[in-house]
Formats: C-alpha cells, sequence, structure tokens
C-alpha cells in the first residue's frame, strides 16, 4: 500500500512539472498556425483581389471638357426698330461660354489603345482626357459613338513607344444569374474604385433619361454609382462581360450593364465607319387595339406588335415572318408593345441575329431573322412610299433634290415641287447618302416627319404626316 502511495505521488509531481511546459507548447503550436494562416494566399487572396490585380490596370478615368453657353442676367430685349441698335445690344450681351468638365470611367480593350465606354460620358466633349491607374494621362480622341446603344470608342493619342494595360472582350452569352460580378470604376471621382454583387437578371429593360428605354441589360447588385459609367463589369474569372450603364433611380442597390456582346457588334461598327450603320428586317408593325386583340383571339396575358407589312425579299420575309403575325416575345422575353420593338430593332447592328415569338392563328412558333444594312432600293422604296417623294440619290450642297412629288400624298397636298431640295430630316443633315439612309430609318415608328426644304434662296421647315 505505502508502494502505491508512493507511485502516486511521484506521477503527480511528473505531471506538475510537465503541464507547464506541455502549455508552452501548445500556445506554440497555435501561434505557428495563426503564422501560416495569415500567410496563407488562399484566406486573403480571393478572386476578386487576383481580377482586380489583373483587369484594374486597364480601366481608366475620363475625364471630359464641354463648352456650355449661358444666357447673360443682364440681357433685355430692346424695344427698338433700328437693327444698328439691335446687333450691338445682341453682340454685348451675346450668352457667355463656359467650360463645363464630367469624369466617367472606361476600360482599355486592345493594344492599340481603344477605350470603351458609354456614349454620354464623351457626348459633346471638346475635349477628352484619360488616366490609367499608373498616374500617365493623355489626350483622347473619340472614334465613334452611338447613341442609341450608349457606347462609345475612344483611342489614346500615345506615343508608339508607349505600352498600355487591356482587357479583351469576354463573352456575355452563358451568363448565369446569381454568378458573382465585378465592377470597377471612378464613382464621384474616386479612381479605382471596386464594388462586388451578383447577377440579378439578364434580359432586363429599364426606361432611361430623356425617355429612352434600353432592352436585353443586365441588372446586378454591384453598386454603381456616379462616374461609374462606361467602366467594366467583370466575372469571376476577370473576363469583361458588360459595360456599366445605368443607376436605377428608384432604388438602392440596382445597377445595370450593357452585355458585352451588344458592346462587340457596335465596336466592329464604329473601328470600321465610325458610327453604327443602321439596319433593316422589312417589317412594319402597329400596336394592338382593344378591339383587334378579341378578333385575333390573343391571350390575354400576351402583349405585343401586330405586324402590317413584310417587304418581300426582306429578312424577315425570308425566315418565315408574315402580315398578321404577332410579335409577343423578342430575344426570349415578353414583348409590351410597339414602341419597345422599335427600340429594339433601332439598336441592332449588321449581322445581329433576333428570335421573334409570333402568334398567329391561336398558335405560337419562334422564328429568327439576321439584319442587314439597309440597301439604297429600301431607301428609294421607303422615301416613296412614307413621303410621297422620289430624290436624286446623288447629294448636291447636302441636299437632295426632289424629282418628282407623288400625286395625293401628303407632301404634295404641303405643296412640295419637283425641283425643291430637301436639306434636313427629323434632325438628321443630308450630308451624303449615308445621312439619309439614317434618316430613312429613323422613320420607322413615326407617324410624321420635321423636314427643311430648300426653294430657291428660301428655307422651310414642314411637317410631313407619314403614310402607313
Amino acid at each position: 500500500m505505502i508502494r502505491i502511495q508512493l507511485r502516486l505521488t511521484q506521477m503527480r509531481r511528473a505531471l506538475g512539472l510537465a503541464l507547464p511546459f506541455a502549455s508552452a507548447a501548445l500556445w506554440v503550436a497555435l501561434l505557428a498556425v495563426s503564422a501560416a494562416h495569415a500567410a496563407d494566399p488562399f484566406l486573403r487572396r480571393t478572386a476578386t483581389v487576383d481580377v482586380v490585380q489583373h483587369v484594374g490596370p486597364s480601366v481608366v478615368n475620363i475625364t471630359t471638357e464641354r463648352l456650355s453657353k449661358t444666357p447673360s442676367p443682364f440681357r433685355v430685349r430692346p424695344d427698338s426698330s433700328d437693327p444698328r441698335y439691335e446687333a450691338f445690344f445682341d453682340n454685348f450681351f451675346a450668352p457667355r461660354a463656359r467650360t463645363v468638365q464630367s469624369l466617367g470611367s472606361g476600360v482599355i480593350f486592345d493594344r492599340e489603345g481603344h477605350v470603351l465606354t458609354n456614349e454620354h460620358v464623351i457626348a459633346k466633349a471638346t475635349r477628352v482626357r484619360v488616366a490609367i491607374a499608373d498616374g500617365r494621362e493623355f489626350d483622347a480622341e473619340v472614334v465613334g459613338a452611338d447613341a442609341n446603344n450608349d457606347l462609345a470608342v475612344l483611342r489614346i493619342i500615345m506615343d508608339k513607344k508607349e505600352t498600355l494595360p487591356f482587357t479583351p472582350l469576354g463573352n456575355s452569352d452563358d451568363l448565369m444569374v446569381g454568378e458573382p460580378v465585378i465592377a470597377i470604376g471612378n464613382p464621384f471621382g474616386l479612381s479605382s474604385s471596386v464594388t462586388t454583387g451578383v447577377i440579378s437578371a439578364i434580359n432586363r429593360s429599364v426606361n432611361a433619361q430623356a425617355s429612352t428605354s434600353f432592352h436585353g441589360l443586365l441588372q446586378t447588385d454591384a453598386l454603381i454609382n456616379p462616374g461609374n459609367s462606361g467602366g467594366p463589369l467583370l466575372n469571376a474569372e476577370g473576363r469583361l462581360i458588360g459595360i456599366n450603364v445605368a443607376i436605377y433611380g428608384g432604388a438602392q442597390g440596382i445597377g445595370f450593364a450593357i452585355p458585352i456582346n451588344v458592346a462587340s457588334r457596335v465596336i466592329h461598327e464604329l473601328l470600321l465607319y465610325g458610327e453604327v450603320h443602321p439596319v433593316w428586317l422589312g417589317l412594319e408593325f402597329q400596336d394592338i387595339e382593344p378591339a383587334l386583340r378579341q378578333v385575333l383571339a390573343i391571350p390575354n396575358e400576351s402583349r405585343g406588335a401586330l405586324i402590317h407589312r413584310v417587304q418581300p425579299g426582306s429578312p424577315a420575309a425570308r425566315a418565315g415572318i408574315r402580315r398578321g403575325d404577332v410579335i409577343i416575345g423578342v430575344d426570349g422575353r415578353g414583348l409590351s408593345s410597339a414602341v419597345e420593338l422599335n427600340d429594339t430593332l433601332w439598336r441592332m447592328t449588321d449581322g445581329q441575329e433576333i428570335r421573334f415569338e409570333l402568334f398567329h392563328d391561336e398558335k405560337i412558333r419562334s422564328v429568327a431573322a439576321q439584319a442587314e444594312e439597309m440597301p439604297p432600293s429600301v431607301v428609294s422604296n421607303i422615301a416613296h412610299r412614307m413621303l410621297g417623294l422620289d430624290l436624286n440619290l446623288s447629294v448636291r450642297d447636302e441636299a437632295f433634290e426632289i424629282t418628282e412629288v407623288i400625286k395625293n400624298s401628303n407632301s404634295h397636298a404641303l405643296g412640295l415641287q419637283p425641283g425643291d431640295f430637301l436639306l434636313r430630316v427629323n434632325g438628321v443633315t443630308l450630308t451624303d447618302a449615308e445621312a439619309l439612309r439614317r434618316a430613312v430609318a429613323r422613320l420607322r415608328g413615326k407617324t410624321r416627319a420635321l423636314v427643311v426644304v430648300q426653294r430657291g434662296p428660301g428655307r422651310y421647315h414642314l411637317t410631313i404626316p407619314l403614310a402607313q
């Protein structure tokens, strides 16, 4: 018994001596694990960090300058019939010009220093400056812009020895709702700001300022603030999938981006021509009145536009679209009205495929049509039918000569005559055949055209109701 007690006493003494050493060893082990974790790149170097470090250098801060004229606060119209006095007053109290600066974002997408941004970022700019993340600043020139898609391409003016970081265009056709995204830009002038979120929805429609609607947008909850416009939206792999374009004013944390595949088609046109050439499908359509909806037996939940004319030999005709078809969906989204369809078609580019959901005779079918550049013969036909005018397609002093006015047309009723010159249509100055094509393309979906006509030394502003 005495031996057992002695043995237990010895064990207690050994444990008492060992515990402090064991405790110290445990702390050393914990500190080692903590240090190992602190050095572990997988804990801090997330996919977002990698994307920002890889793509961030190609994101640019865009500063633009434009001249804005404001009327003099002292200007009062003189009560005098003396033209000399009026001329003096006009010169003395002429509107004052001031320089207005604005900020935006963009991304360099090729080795040549081309920058993709929003059209509204550089609209009416007299000077464009680009600053990149490493501190270098350059002047830039506008290669081309497309207000319909709110996209523009700039070219950085640099020495041939300069090299710039760039991020090539990605793919937006395989995006998934819920996948993580990263937005980089310069909100409120704060350069290289990063926000993260997910794709909340695809193929979204939204009403922007000036009664402009955009369709087929990406919706994200990544914070997008003023100054982010034109900046890149990236996926977790660092691929450029969109260009941030809009903020939904009625809510917090909702932003939109133009899919990069849409931007890619626009870039191609802008690099080639400096603008997006108008295209056509050969469709003419109208809204559906309630009485007509009952006759056509259109389901109550469906909206859309009724096709009332398909041009023979047109892309729409070749796709199998017929007069009397009702377009109820475009590219996987429902169609609400003829106005929405017109907005969608107006933003198309040459070669773009668009898929229609059609309702006819209580059946629904799907067809695809490919947009084509509007040929000169179509321009002449539309001008003949909608304006009631035949034009000499060779431009003369920024005008097209009217060779014939169709009898009983609205132009004939307004008194237009052969030998008059058509100078402008709906704000487009007719400088060349391409300008005429743009002007005629804009007649789609309109009920009247605002034109400027010259007869002898006089110029006249007229409103011509369009024949449908």
